[in-house]
């Protein structure tokens, strides 16, 4: 397990995905886009690029808590989907099987030790990101909460 977070750290290094990350987050967004053969709670986010103004897409996993959808940093304060999410205004969409408009609000740092205890559950693949074991108790939590981004996903009404 030790060699696996390693090679995940690697591939992020810098707190961004790097070569071989960069194609394997293009080819999760896209499955994770259509929900082909992937949990339900992972889906891909599309924001307006801050730059370019294109669409932009990055593979997520939706942490539900207390019956709220929440999304997660797991490279903290400086991932490109959060400047992007915050350029926007939190205007995006998500995508599982089919796309639906979003408002992301971000949560304050206080509420957020929960979640992101939550999320470590639902998200295998952020553990080896994030220096607190899925397990610890919340205090744990309120110590990193402030370099971790959450956001709560509302849903515009039918």
């Amino acid at each position: 397990m030790l060699l696996a977070d390693s090679l995940k750290r690697w591939m992020y290094r810098g707190g961004r995905p790097q070569g071989l990350a960069r194609l394997m987050n293009r080819f999760s967004a896209v499955q994770f886009r259509a929900g082909l053969l992937v949990p339900s709670n992972w889906a891909t986010l599309e924001v307006r690029g801050r730059r370019t103004g294109r669409m932009v897409s990055c593979p997520l996993v939706v942490a539900r808590y207390e019956g709220r959808d929440y999304l997660v940093s797991m490279l903290g304060t400086d991932a490109n989907w959060v400047a992007n999410v915050r350029a926007a205004g939190g205007d995006a969409s998500l995508s599982h099987g089919r796309r639906e408009n979003i408002h992301l609000s971000e949560v304050a740092v206080q509420d957020r030790p929960p979640i992101l205890r939550r999320y470590l559950e639902k998200a295998p693949g952020a553990r080896p990101h994030i220096p607190v074991d899925r397990h610890a108790p919340l205090e744990a939590f309120e110590a990193i909460a402030g370099d971790y981004p959450v956001f709560l996903v509302t849903r515009p009404a039918p």
